[in-house]
């Protein structure tokens, strides 16, 4: 007799397949980066000494990836129809954060409103407060809070429609950003320390793939130096943004991260 053990997924799990399935389909433009980030988790460590306040490097490079964004605002437009996209000015990021779901810790959706408008520390503690959340089953799709009858309805119904309500969402920009933001950031590549990029899918706009920070052999004005390397994976929606746009934003991006935005005197 074999031996085995079942494993049961929550329901959670329907959700992030359903997500999968549509992102398949999204037209997107994957960018594999570095990032030389030393200088910027040294002044980030120097800021937490000096003022003595908590502050997270995800805190500091979603809002780095935020002010950069308001540069470029096609780069988080969502695609209405074949000619028009919508680009909203107040920028909503949803990030990944464990939290603990029917007594285990799961990943699950949390939207952080208004990045543009917070500051790197407000960001940090958000970020916090979200992990030490209780959810149930009200809160699991689209991160939002739903009635107890439409989510056991959604769980119910086959495939094809869930996925066409998805779908639908997508075409409806101002009800796809209220229920999960215009950007993702995802950092499951932050959990262990590996050398390389990882492959994800998404439904938003555009989505940033945080991997891990990596000391590498750099060469810096013309001397071999160990620099801390954080690896990207950038996903940019074609439909909405051309090639030339795209450069132009991971070129800005790259300095921003790099010169350690909003860091400087420290």
């Amino acid at each position: 007799m074999h031996k085995y053990k079942e494993i049961i997924f929550p329901r959670t799990r329907i959700a992030t397949i359903d997500v999968c399935e549509i992102s398949r389909k999204k037209h997107h433009i994957n960018a594999l980066l570095e990032f030389d980030v030393t200088d910027a988790r040294k002044a980030i460590k120097n800021y937490r000494n000096e003022t003595k306040t908590k502050l997270s490097f995800t805190g500091w490079l979603i809002k780095t990836i935020s002010k950069t964004l308001e540069e470029f605002p096609n780069s988080h437009a969502y695609l209405k129809n074949k000619r028009t996209a919508l680009a909203f000015e107040d920028i909503d990021i949803s990030i990944t954060v464990e939290r603990k779901y029917q007594g285990e810790f799961v990943p699950l959706p949390y939207v952080i409103r208004q990045t543009n408008k917070k500051d790197f520390v407000e960001i940090s503690k958000e970020i916090e407060e979200a992990k030490s959340q209780n959810i149930s089953d009200e809160d699991v799709v689209l991160g939002q809070k739903r009635n107890q009858l439409s989510m056991n309805l959604y769980y119910f119904l086959p495939g094809f429609i869930r996925r066409f309500i998805w779908k639908y969402f997508l075409l409806k920009p101002k009800i796809a950003k209220k229920n999960m933001g215009s950007v993702l950031v995802t950092s499951v590549g932050m959990m262990g320390k590996i050398n390389g990029w990882f492959a994800f899918t998404s439904i938003h706009p555009i989505s940033f793939g945080v991997g891990s920070i990596i000391k590498k052999p750099i060469v810096l004005n013309d001397k071999i130096e160990i620099r801390e390397i954080l690896n990207v994976t950038i996903l940019i929606d074609h439909d909405v943004m051309d090639g030339a746009p795209m450069a132009r934003f991971i070129k800005k991006l790259s300095e921003n991260i790099e010169l350690g935005l909003g860091l400087k005197k420290y």
